[in-house]
C-alpha cells in the first residue's frame, strides 16, 4: 500500500508473535470505542498532532488496513487516538458494504462559543444610540444659544459673561482635578491594595464629612441642603466601615489575587485611558451646554435632562472598560489565553455595547436595592404592615438579582451572552457552588463606589472654597456639578480592579478545579462559613421576622 493512501494502520507491537495472536489482537481492537472529538474552544486541538509525534512515520507499518470506525467511516484508531482520513478529490467516497452497518449521524451538541458575532441587547443599543444623537443635537443647540447670547447686547449678554467668568473656570478645574484623582486612585489600588481598602473606607468618611461641614458654614439654604446630605452620608459611611471590619482581610486577599494577571497584559489599562479621555471631552462640552441652557426656556428641566444623560453615558463608558478587562482576564482564567486587549476593546465597543447600555440602566438601581435590603433586615418590631412591605420588597429584589446583576459582565464579555441570560447563568453558577453568601458580602463594589465619593468630596471642597471667594451665589450649583464630575470620572477609572475581582469570582464558580485557583482562597472561605468559624452579613432574601 502506498504512502499516499488515505488510511493507515495501528502499530502492532506483537506482530512477530504469530498469526493467532494477531487475529486475537484484531478482535480486541474491534471492541474498542471511538475517542470523542475534542472541543476546539478548550484548547485540545493538539491531540492528533501529539499522537503523530509519539509515533513517527517510520514506526507506522503500512502492511495492512485497520477496521473503519462504525460511527465515522473515515476515522481510524492509531495508538488509542483517532485520526480522520480525508479522501483526495480524485478518489470517490466509498459506499458502505452490505456487511458493514451504515453509520448513524451523531447529534450535534451546541457549544458556547468564545467568538460570538451576534450583537447583544439590540433594543438597548438602539435606544442608547438614539439618546446619543439627541444628546449631541441638544448640546450643539445649547452651545449655539450660548454663543448667540454672548453676541447679543443686553441682560442676557451680561448674565452669560458673569457665568463664564465665575462659573466655568471652577467646573473646568473640577474636571482636571477629577481625572487626576481617577488615575491616582486606580494606580494606588493596584500598587497597594491591602492599604488602600482601609484608606478608602475612612478617607471617604472624613472627606464627605469635611465637605458637608464646609457647605453648611456658608449659611445659604442651597448649600445647607447639600451639606446635610453629605454629613448624613458620612455618618452612614462611618457605620459601614465599622460594620465590615471583619470582612476587610478576605477582601484584601481577593483583590491582591485577582490583580495578579494584570501584569501579564501591559496594555490592559489602555481602554480605561480611552474611556477617561472620551469622558473628559464630553464633560467639557456638557459644561458649556449647561451654560447655554441658562439662555433657553425652562433651564432647570434642561439641566436635569443633561445630568441624566451624562450619568447614563458615563456609566456606559465605565462598563465598556469593564467588559474589555473582563474578557481579557476571563479568557486567561478559563482557557489560559493571552488575548489581544485591542480586539477585546473592539468587541466591547460594538458587539457587546447593547449589554453595557442595558446594564448601565439597571445595575446602579440594583446596588441601591441591596443597601435598602440590608437596612430593612436590621429593622426590628411587631408592625405586621411594615414587615409585609419589607417582605414584598425583598422578594422583588430577589427576582431582580436573578435577572440582572453586576456579575453578568464577565459572561457577557467571555461568551457574548445578553445581559439577562448572563445574569441568570452567573447567579445559577453561584448557587451551584454555594457562593451566594460570599458574593453578597463582597466589598469591591462598595470600595469602588466610595473612591468616587471621595473624589467628588475633594472636588467639592476645592471648588466651593474658590467659588465662595469670587461669586457666592454659584456655590451650591458649582459644588453639586463638581461632585458629579469627580464621582463619575473616578468610577470609570476603577472599572479595572472591579472587573478583575468579578472575573475571579465568576471564573472560579465555572471551573473551581482550575490550576490558577490552587490557593483555595474561596474554598477555605466557604468551609469557614459553613463550619461557623466565620460570620458574614449577606444581602437578606427574607426579613428576619419571617425566618423565625
Amino acid at each position: 500500500m502506498g504512502a499516499s493512501e488515505p488510511v493507515v494502520e495501528r502499530e502492532n507491537d506483537d506482530v512477530e508473535r504469530g498469526g493467532g495472536e494477531e487475529e486475537e489482537g484484531e478482535e480486541k481492537e474491534d471492541q474498542k470505542e471511538d475517542v470523542e472529538e475534542k472541543d476546539v474552544e478548550k484548547g485540545e486541538v493538539a491531540f492528533q498532532e501529539q499522537v503523530v509525534q509519539n509515533n513517527p512515520p517510520g514506526q507506522i507499518h503500512m502492511s495492512r488496513m485497520q477496521r473503519l470506525s462504525t460511527t465515522n467511516p473515515l476515522r481510524l484508531v492509531i495508538n488509542g487516538g483517532t485520526r480522520v482520513a480525508t479522501p483526495s478529490p480524485s478518489q470517490p467516497r466509498p459506499s458502505p458494504s452490505p456487511s458493514q452497518p451504515r453509520s448513524t449521524p451523531t447529534p450535534h451538541v451546541s457549544l458556547t462559543t468564545l467568538n460570538s458575532r451576534a450583537y447583544t441587547n439590540r433594543i438597548s443599543l438602539f435606544l442608547f444610540l438614539l439618546h446619543m444623537v439627541l444628546a449631541v443635537g441638544l448640546v450643539c443647540f445649547l452651545l449655539f444659544k450660548g454663543i448667540q447670547g454672548l453676541l447679543e447686547a443686553g441682560k442676557t449678554q451680561r448674565k452669560e459673561k458673569t457665568v463664564l467668568q465665575y462659573f466655568l473656570p471652577q467646573i473646568e478645574a473640577a474636571s482636571l482635578l477629577s481625572i487626576t484623582l481617577a488615575f491616582s486612585w486606580q494606580k494606588a489600588v493596584r500598587e497597594w491594595p491591602n492599604f488602600m481598602i482601609h484608606f478608602v473606607l475612612w478617607c471617604s468618611f472624613f472627606m464627605s464629612l469635611s465637605a458637608g461641614i464646609l457647605l453648611i458654614c456658608f449659611q445659604k439654604p442651597a448649600t445647607d441642603g447639600i451639606g446635610v446630605l453629605l454629613i448624613a452620608f458620612s455618618i452612614g459611611n462611618g457605620l459601614y466601615a465599622c460594620w465590615v471590619t471583619h470582612r476587610i482581610k478576605f477582601c484584601c486577599k481577593v483583590l491582591i489575587k485577582s490583580l495578579e494577571p494584570v501584569s501579564k497584559f501591559p496594555d490592559l489599562n489602555q481602554p480605561t485611558y480611552w474611556m477617561l479621555g472620551i469622558g473628559f471631552m464630553w464633560m467639557s462640552l456638557w459644561i458649556l451646554a449647561v451654560i447655554g441652557a441658562l439662555n433657553f426656556y425652562f433651564p432647570p428641566l434642561i439641566i436635569i435632562a443633561l445630568v441624566l444623560s451624562l450619568l447614563w453615558t458615563a456609566e456606559v463608558l465605565r462598563n465598556v472598560a469593564n467588559l474589555t478587562v473582563s474578557r481579557v482576564i476571563a479568557l486567561y482564567y478559563l482557557r489560559g489565553m493571552q488575548s489581544s486587549t485591542q480586539f477585546c476593546f473592539q468587541r466591547a465597543m460594538s458587539i457587546n455595547l447593547g449589554s453595557a447600555c442595558l446594564g448601565s440602566l439597571f445595575v446602579p438601581a440594583i446596588e441601591a436595592l441591596r443597601i435598602v435590603a440590608r437596612g430593612l433586615n436590621l429593622l426590628e418590631g411587631e408592625d405586621e404592615f411594615m414587615f409585609s412591605c419589607a417582605h414584598c420588597c425583598l422578594r422583588v429584589m430577589e427576582s431582580i438579582f436573578r435577572y440582572g446583576n453586576g456579575w453578568a459582565y464577565v459572561q457577557i464579555a467571555a461568551y457574548g451572552k445578553g445581559f439577562v441570560n448572563a445574569s441568570q447563568d452567573t447567579w445559577e453558577l453561584f448557587k451551584r457552588r454555594e457562593m451566594e453568601t460570599i458574593v453578597d458580602s463582597d466589598m469591591t463594589s462598595a470600595i469602588c463606589f466610595l473612591t468616587g465619593v471621595c473624589s467628588g468630596s475633594i472636588c467639592v471642597i476645592v471648588v466651593a472654597a474658590w467659588t465662595t471667594s469670587v461669586h457666592q451665589s454659584f456655590t451650591a450649583t458649582v459644588s453639586l456639578l463638581a461632585f458629579i464630575i469627580g464621582y463619575l470620572m473616578t468610577r470609570i477609572a476603577m472599572a479595572l480592579p472591579h472587573a478583575c475581582v468579578s472575573s475571579y469570582y465568576v471564573c472560579y464558580a465555572e471551573n473551581p478545579d482550575n490550576r490558577l485557583f490552587r490557593d483555595k482562597l474561596i474554598e477555605d472561605r466557604l468551609n469557614m462559613i459553613k463550619s461557623g468559624r466565620d460570620v458574614v452579613a449577606p444581602t437578606p432574601r427574607v426579613p428576619r421576622q419571617f425566618t423565625r
